[in-house]
């Protein structure tokens, strides 16, 4: 195999930006970042570390600098993402290669380095001193006793108003939850605005908060409320709840005041993987924030 050439901070060229996309397309069954690009949300927050043969990639490791909350305090972290070799050159020691100028460039910039690795690399990241971290999902029982007929304006995430409206909403938003959530990671909101949540985008106007929710049979799934201040939890429940909605879970950590959540480990296909650079720990029963998941 002849000599791969290493390329970072390209998102502004247009050939090796569609080889980007390309290859992750064919690894990830379809994702694109291009609608992402051209609206303007892929920012230096977000930087590919590639590894290229000719102008095509064919490995890449990618940088996420996030800013946490966890337990009140802000933290400075790296999300490691969208870490993929095409088939043809797999096993050639390339995403070692990335890994490692992904910790010597950001090596005492960070308070902890964290990913989420699929089943068929759980052996790989510990090479790196990445550490397992068991997730929980919180949920409770619901009992609609009294709907509310708040006013819920669904947002059309094809809509450039709408979409400008949530990005200059979530710019000014609080944290999700002060005991593990984040800050300044619009650009990753506006990303599962375009491609993940696409049509489970509301706006609540009695209560100030931008929700995102699935209803599936009895089960109302939250995946974020986005606020600007305090709300009321309660108003927010009755008015996006169903006459049908027995359990709500949360995809985020919960701190809110007067509720009764049941706690269960939580195992998807993927593990979240932590490695820190001081003696800071997570929270007891953690689940990061979906939303600001790379």
């Amino acid at each position: 195999m002849k000599d791969l050439k290493f390329m970072k901070d390209y998102r502004d060229n247009t050939l090796v930006r569609n080889s980007f996309n390309e290859l992750a397309g064919y690894i990830f069954g379809g994702i694109n970042f291009e609608n992402w690009y051209k609206a303007g949300y892929w920012t230096d927050k977000y930087n590919p570390y590639s590894l290229l043969d000719g102008d095509k990639i064919v490995a890449n490791v990618s940088v996420n600098e996030i800013d946490l909350v966890i337990d009140g305090q802000e933290k400075r972290a790296i999300q490691i993402g969208t870490v993929m070799t095409h088939p043809d050159y797999r096993n050639k020691g390339l995403s070692r290669e990335i890994m490692n100028r992904v910790l010597s460039d950001y090596e005492n910039k960070h308070d902890l380095m964290y990913l989420f690795a699929n089943h068929s690399v759980l052996d790989f990241y510990p090479k790196f001193d990445f550490k397992p971290v068991t997730e929980y999902q919180y949920s409770m029982k619901f009992n609609l006793s009294l709907r509310n007929n708040a006013s819920i304006h669904k947002f059309d995430s094809q809509n450039i108003d709408d979409l400008h409206f949530i990005y200059q909403f979530v710019s000014e938003r609080l944290p999700v939850s002060m005991k593990f959530g984040s800050k300044n990671t619009r650009e990753l909101f506006m990303f599962y605005c375009l491609n993940v949540f696409t049509n489970d985008l509301y706006y609540i106007k009695d209560e100030n908060v931008i929700v995102i929710y699935q209803i599936k049979e009895d089960v109302l799934h939250i995946f974020d409320i986005v606020s600007k201040e305090k709300f009321d939890i309660v108003n927010v429940l009755q008015a996006i709840a169903n006459e049908q909605t027995q359990k709500i879970v949360f995809h985020y950590m919960p701190d809110y005041k007067g509720l009764n959540y049941e706690i269960v480990e939580f195992h998807d296909d993927t593990v979240f993987f932590v490695r820190y650079t001081s003696d800071m720990t997570l929270p007891t029963f953690s689940k990061h924030p979906v939303t600001s998941q790379a």
